[in-house]
């Protein structure tokens, strides 16, 4: 217990001094190497079991920082980079503004930047079947459909939520956490993703959409939030039409090059984004009338855009990464487990608190996956205790712990979107928390309703 309310102070104190304006990079960083020596001190393993230690308490907590600037940096990192790169490539030749001033035309029609808002949304779940890294999907997105969205009007603190919450809810059947949770639940992977999940996912993306219509018009009149909207009449376009295909690409290569479209032909994310800018440094070559130095000279808004997101995007992962590390190691997620486990509560009553034990571990620390697949382990014991379906007790959490990330200021998905969009993971957050709340209780909900509660 001692372990957990040490956790539970040091993220009080994360957030406070966030909220006081101080540095979140740095604040996060300290409270991750902070828990990670008291780890230490308490008798606890500081790195996990692939880093070798250094021998020292100390220096094995600033090792942890270094693993993660390799690991962050070179691997997610990387890719944050290059899609900034390309996005503010896009942005420097004119071909977001093509965008716009085509894509206005077609949705004249629609007044309310809300109802482009739901729309961009349900866009955006249904990309969550081709990239289901939240973190890849919220930056692909952000580099993508975020411009467009803030020109029709959308304001940047809505839209940059918008980017961060279409894998709040899992629709992938193939996903890794949906292929634990079927085995978990002892059914065959078709019946519990299709025939189980999908049903109260589609339920839950729903109510979030309705939800973030109202929530963010509430909150864009009550802050006065300033809209963006670009009167189209005076856009200065100086590219030519066919530029509005450009900054589609990597999104188009997406569903292109993954091994099915082209059979023999797969790519990673990485691959698609380079090739996409070297697409698009083609055509603007091409363009230029072989204007081999307009064109490179061009390309030094990518070099600077990747350069921009390392300093506001890349190092505040590593700092989340830090920290969630940190209370990981000090035990504060196995003092949860042990909550749980000895909890004597009936079978509603154990699913409710699996799940809000799965989301406030994931909210705590940022990570999705690591609170599912330590909770996961608990269900089928305690279901066979309670002579409950495991499917009942592992859906809500399933769902749990990506919702709880959409709204923890430290995940990697709030913090790069709010670092792309230039604003505090707060003010992303803030617009996420009703939509997640309003889908969670649809999850519970649906789960209760759709799925027998004993075996």
């Amino acid at each position: 217990m001692t372990e957990l309310l040490i956790g539970l102070v040091i993220t009080i104190a994360v957030g406070y001094y966030i909220v006081k304006g101080y540095n979140a990079a740095g604040v996060l960083l300290t409270a991750g190497v902070s828990l990670l020596i008291i780890a230490g001190i308490l008798g606890h393993s500081v790195l996990p079991a692939k880093v070798a230690s250094t021998g020292n308490l100390l220096t094995d907590s600033l090792e942890y920082v270094k693993y993660m600037l390799q690991n962050r940096g070179g691997g997610l990192g990387l890719q944050i980079m290059l899609l900034c790169g390309f996005a503010s490539y896009m942005t420097y030749i004119g071909a977001n503004n093509v965008v716009v001033k085509q894509f206005s035309k077609p949705l004249s029609f629609i007044k309310s930047p809300y109802a482009l808002l739901v729309a961009a949304y349900i866009v955006a779940c249904l990309m969550s079947l081709a990239v289901s890294s939240a973190t890849g999907l919220g930056v692909l997105l952000m580099a993508t459909l975020f411009p467009m969205m803030t020109a029709m009007g959308i304001s940047r603190p809505a839209a940059a939520a918008v980017c961060a919450s279409p894998a709040a809810i899992i629709l992938s059947p193939t996903s890794g956490d949906v292929v634990v949770a079927a085995e978990k639940s002892g059914l065959p992977l078709h019946v519990f993703a299709v025939e189980t999940v999908l049903p109260v996912s589609i339920c839950a993306i729903i109510v979030m959409a309705v939800a973030a219509f109202f929530w963010n018009k509430y909150l864009d009149k009550r802050d006065n939030t300033p809209m963006e909207r670009v009167d189209i009449s005076e856009m200065e376009v100086n590219a030519p039409g066919y530029y509005s295909i450009l900054p589609f690409m990597p999104i188009i290569g997406v569903f292109l090059f993954n091994g099915e479209t082209i059979p023999g032909l797969k790519l990673d994310i990485y691959t698609i984004v380079i090739v996409s800018i070297a697409l698009g440094a083609l055509v603007d070559f091409l363009t230029n009338r072989l204007d081999g130095k307009t064109t490179l000279s061009n390309l030094e808004s990518c070099y600077a855009g990747m350069g921009d997101a390392f300093k506001g995007v890349v190092m505040l992962l590593v700092a989340a990464g830090v920290f969630a590390q940190g209370l990981m190691t000090v035990g504060t997620i196995d003092n949860l487990i042990a909550l749980a486990d000895k909890a004597g509560a009936g079978g509603f009553a154990l699913m409710l608190l699996l799940t809000a034990l799965t989301v406030a571990a994931a909210i705590a620390t940022g990570s999705g996956n690591a609170p599912f697949y330590a909770f996961v382990e608990l269900a089928p014991q305690l279901a066979g205790k309670l002579g409950l379906s495991p499917a009942f007790l592992i859906i809500p959490m399933l769902q749990a712990s990506n919702l709880g990330r959409t709204i923890s200021p430290v995940s990697g998905v709030i913090v790069a979107t709010s670092g792309m969009a230039k604003i505090s993971p707060f003010d992303v957050v803030k617009r996420t928390f009703v939509p997640v709340i309003c889908g969670l209780a649809t999850v519970i909900v649906g789960t209760f309703v759709l799925v027998p509660m004993y075996a």
